[in-house]
Order: C-alpha cells, then sequence, then structure tokens
C-alpha cells in the first residue's frame, strides 16, 4: 500500500473514531462486498429542549435527527442499525426520533442491549424489526412530568393526550394491543415504588412488542437479509 493511502485510511479512521466518541454514530462499510450500513446508539438519558448535567451520558436528539435525515439523503448507505441502552428521557424528543426513525425508507433493525425504558420503547419499536438480548430489559409505565404540575383537570387531560401519542405510536408499530400496554403501565405490583412493569428478554417478545431475541450477530445477519430482499421492510408490519 503507498504511502498516500496509508495516510488516507489513517485519516478515515480517525475521523470514525472522533465520530464516534462525539455522536455514537458510525458506518459500518469497511468489507466492500458487504452493502453499508449506518449505526446509530441511543444511549443514557434522551435529552430533549434542555440541557442535562455533564455528568450525564445522553443522546442528544439535535444530533440525531439531522443524521437521519442525512441518512434517508444519502445513496451510499444501505440500512439502519439502532443499538439502544437508554433509560427513556425526554418524551418529545424520544417520539420525535421514533417517528424519524419510523418513516424512513431503508431498511432499519432495533437491538436492546441493557435495557430501553419509558420512551426508549417507541424508539426501540419504530424500526422494521427488533431484537433483544436475553438479558435486556424494558420498563413500561406511564407518562412522568417533572416541575410544577397545575392541580386541575386539564393537566390530567394532557397527561392522557400524552400517554395516548405513546400508546398509539408502540400499538401501530407492534404487535401489542393497547389494552394490554396500559395494563402494563399501570401495574402495582411489580415496581416497589412506581407504577409498570419491567419486561425481561424474552417476556418483551412474548407480549409482541419486540420481534425476536438475539444479538448483534442476529441483528446485522436480518438487516442484511431486508437490504437485499427490499419487500422485507413490509415483514413486521404483516407480522
Amino acid at each position: 500500500m503507498s504511502e498516500e493511502k496509508k495516510d488516507e485510511k489513517i485519516g478515515q479512521e480517525e475521523h470514525r473514531d472522533e465520530r464516534i466518541e462525539k455522536t455514537g454514530q458510525a458506518t459500518l462499510d469497511e468489507n466492500a462486498q458487504f452493502d453499508s450500513i449506518h449505526l446509530l446508539s441511543i444511549i443514557g438519558e434522551i435529552e430533549g429542549h434542555e440541557n442535562l448535567s455533564n455528568n450525564s451520558k445522553t443522546t442528544k436528539y439535535e444530533h440525531i435527527l439531522p443524521s437521519l435525515a442525512a441518512i434517508e439523503d444519502s445513496r451510499d448507505i444501505q440500512g439502519v442499525l439502532v443499538l439502544l441502552n437508554t433509560m427513556g428521557g425526554d418524551v418529545e424528543a424520544g417520539l420525535a426520533i421514533a417517528e424519524m426513525i419510523a418513516s424512513l425508507s431503508k431498511p432499519t433493525v432495533s437491538l436492546v442491549l441493557g435495557g430501553s425504558h419509558s420512551i426508549g420503547v417507541p424508539i426501540a419499536v419504530s424500526t422494521d424489526y427488533s431484537f433483544i438480548v436475553n438479558t435486556g430489559t424494558m420498563v413500561i409505565h406511564p407518562v412522568r412530568m417533572n416541575g410544577t404540575v397545575i392541580g386541575v383537570p386539564q393537566t390530567f387531560d394532557y397527561f392522557k393526550l400524552i400517554q395516548d401519542r405513546i400508546t398509539g405510536f408502540v400499538c401501530s408499530h407492534c404487535r401489542i394491543g393497547k389494552q394490554l400496554l396500559e395494563q402494563l403501565m399501570t401495574e402495582t405490583g411489580v415496581l416497589t415504588k412506581d407504577v409498570g412493569t419491567i419486561l425481561v428478554g424474552e417476556e418483551a417478545v412474548k407480549y409482541g412488542i419486540i420481534n425476536e431475541v438475539g444479538g448483534i450477530d442476529k441483528a446485522i445477519a436480518k438487516l442484511h437479509e431486508m437490504i437485499d430482499n427490499p419487500a422485507g421492510k413490509k415483514e413486521r408490519r404483516n407480522g
């Protein structure tokens, strides 16, 4: 390999490492015989309109949304792999990310590692196909709100409106029914200081929220399969 090509490769690797460090994203195109896959990480707390503490691991929606738009417009990227290990976060930001992923024309696969809690649930189901590792968890609970809450009927109506947006999105992108999802959200016998339900690995599949138990090997293999067979994008919606 010539010195010029070596320098170019080193520069590309440095750029990729810097991108991973700053945004948790990378394009998996090292092997020329495979399709180009974009890796998107949703980690820590999903940050919305307010900046969180510098000590917090966050996913910033102002980074994710432009990246998703660029992915949709790219001729090189053929599919998207979403890795999730999130405690949830800002509802509006989480739903915005989920809607963007769901509207991509390119095949998408999600993989829940560690956890995909709260508003992470809509993001996990927004892809065309989803996986969860055996030890992965999903916490299903009602909407919470920080700050001042005015004790009037309109406040509760607003809470219900937000809740209906979340349940409507989740139920339209996976196989769980609205009644069962709301039942899991309001369960009182699971969380010691809260209402809701913890689903671990196979349980999330059993309830119809996630498609399959599996790791990174299955997730990437599934994405390549969907890229090679565009009709497979409809599989989740029909199955």
